[in-house]
């Protein structure tokens, strides 16, 4: 395709990226207001964000995979109708149980549109071409991701929309490119009549990892670290995870392939992805939650203080996919992105409740930049080194490890950080003279309704507490330092297919 019809199908691609990223991170300011507009628990707080999570990393392989055996349009265009479908319900939810179902539903659509976006682009553009184009990716997903907490709280403080529109809101975008697509995505589809789905490998996939996160969700929290709970589930996921590799090692046609991921440089990346990823979401996902409980800040303003991430993000991504693509070279771009990464979290670590505006931006800043220098061409880098025909199992298997990366960083994270806000909060409420129970002084998440005192006690625990969490942060954005350094040095194809292989099938 040439850059005129590239750029009319990566039109509606990119909406439909941006309405599903949009849809994750919309929600995130909002969300202690929609638990408590449901009367829902602290429990069901963490199991909205989980389900999703659960959903879209376990099928993000699957949806890969499935790329490579049948029409990416026509896959693409399902995975459309049951994000809408996932959408329409959380916003129409009337309890709890109903939202945590259908954020499930919707995991699925958005595990698959992440994935299947990234292989139809791969599919239409060679490797050294794409830094030119993942430029735009990387400006959609800086947007989304940074920008949806911005609007979710905008939508939030609006008396007239309310809550349910945080879920809404992505459908208007999810028509706009499913028209687009329709008139302008033309993908020339080889048919294998002789290939097979392994469902038995991606059900044991599918199960491992789940039991895996699940565990992560409720260790130090339902049951402690050494417990019979704790040996039961991780021992049963590293089975259910066993048997999967062999599987996928038997198979001819596996979820994913472990011939590609035991190769050096696509097991570096892998790494990598899962280090950035773990970094990232994490430290996303908790900022909002320092701005506005830490520092007291509203949901619009919380949203409008993490704009120096998104401006980072936005800059970092469309810069460095520029000279990747001029110079076809990908590893120094990882690399800088990694460290200045590492910096960034190592300089939110030291901030506490009453750290100054401006450090906060400078470190949120250089975090945005290490994302959008490294996240796109981790993809690059693993979709050089396999054909045509094993892009969308590749471009999955980078992109499950790096949402499973984020998923565990969520709630590894978020559960250090209870610990250390309970604890805090007990020192203090003791120094008030205030008894303080089992359940310390974390059941709510409604500061306005406790006493100032109180209040004051509850924001600094948090401010606080958030520093500790960034420097985990940084010590995992180290591991993607040191698997960035580790990548052979090569020059990007100018090819969509391995030379050789462009006339094969």
């Amino acid at each position: 395709m040439d850059h005129k019809h590239v750029l009319r199908a990566l039109s509606g691609l990119l909406t439909v990226l941006f309405a599903a990223m949009l849809s994750s991170t919309v929600v995130s300011v909002a969300l202690p207001q929609i638990i408590g507009s449901l009367n829902g628990t602290q429990s069901q707080f963490t199991w909205v964000v989980t389900a999703t999570l659960l959903a879209s990393t376990a099928s993000t392989p699957i949806w890969g995979k499935l790329a490579d055996l049948f029409s990416k349009k026509l896959l693409l265009q399902t995975s459309i109708a049951i994000f809408v479908v996932g959408s329409l319900g959380a916003g129409f939810s009337q309890n709890t149980g109903q939202l945590i179902a259908f954020r499930a539903v919707q995991g699925l659509g958005m595990g698959a549109l992440q994935v299947l976006v990234q292989v139809v682009i791969a599919a239409m553009i060679s490797p050294r071409e794409r830094g030119r184009y993942n430029g735009y990716l990387g400006g959609v997903m800086a947007v989304s991701t940074v920008g949806g907490p911005l609007l979710g709280g905008l939508i939030t403080d609006v008396s007239w929309l309310g809550w349910r529109w945080c879920f809404f809101i992505a459908l208007p975008f999810t028509v706009v490119a499913s028209i687009a697509l329709a008139r302008t995505l033309h993908l020339q589809d080889v048919r294998r009549p002789d290939t097979k789905v392994d469902y038995w490998g991606a059900s044991l996939i599918a199960a491992g990892v789940s039991l895996l996160l699940l565990w992560v969700t409720f260790v130090d929290n339902s049951f402690a670290w050494l417990s019979w709970q704790t040996a039961a589930m991780v021992t049963g996921a590293l089975v259910l995870l066993g048997a999967a590799v062999r599987v996928e090692s038997r198979v001819p046609e596996p979820v994913i392939p472990l011939h590609v991921i035991k190769r050096r440089d696509p097991a570096l990346a892998i790494v990598a992805s899962l280090a950035v990823g773990m970094a990232m979401f994490g430290g996303a996902v908790f900022l909002g939650q320092y701005f506005q409980i830490g520092r007291g800040y509203s949901p619009t303003e919380a949203g409008l203080l993490t704009m120096p991430m998104m401006a980072g993000v936005l800059v970092s991504s469309t810069v460095a996919g520029r000279l990747v693509s001029r110079t076809g070279k990908v590893k120094p771009a990882i690399v800088a992105g990694t460290v200045v990464l590492a910096l960034g979290f190592l300089g939110l670590s030291m901030i506490d409740h009453e750290t100054p505006l401006v450090a906060v931006s400078v470190g949120m800043a250089a975090v945005g930049v290490g994302v959008g220098m490294s996240m796109q061409n981790l993809v690059l880098v693993l979709q050089n080194t396999v054909p045509l025909n094993e892009l969308g199992a590749a471009s999955g298997a980078i992109t499950f490890f790096r949402s499973l990366g984020g998923t565990i960083g969520v709630s590894v994270l978020g559960a250090v950080l209870a610990s250390t806000v309970s604890t805090k909060i007990t020192e203090g409420l003791t120094r008030l003279g205030i008894e303080v129970g089992d359940g310390g002084g974390t059941s709510t998440l409604n500061i306005k309704a406790l006493p100032a005192p109180v209040q004051e006690v509850v924001r600094a625990a948090y401010g606080d507490a958030t520093g500790r969490i960034f420097l985990i942060s940084a010590l995992i954005a180290t591991v993607g330092v040191v698997a960035g350094l580790l990548l052979t040095p090569t020059t990007l194809r100018d090819s969509v297919d391995l030379p050789g292989r462009a006339t094969d099938d």
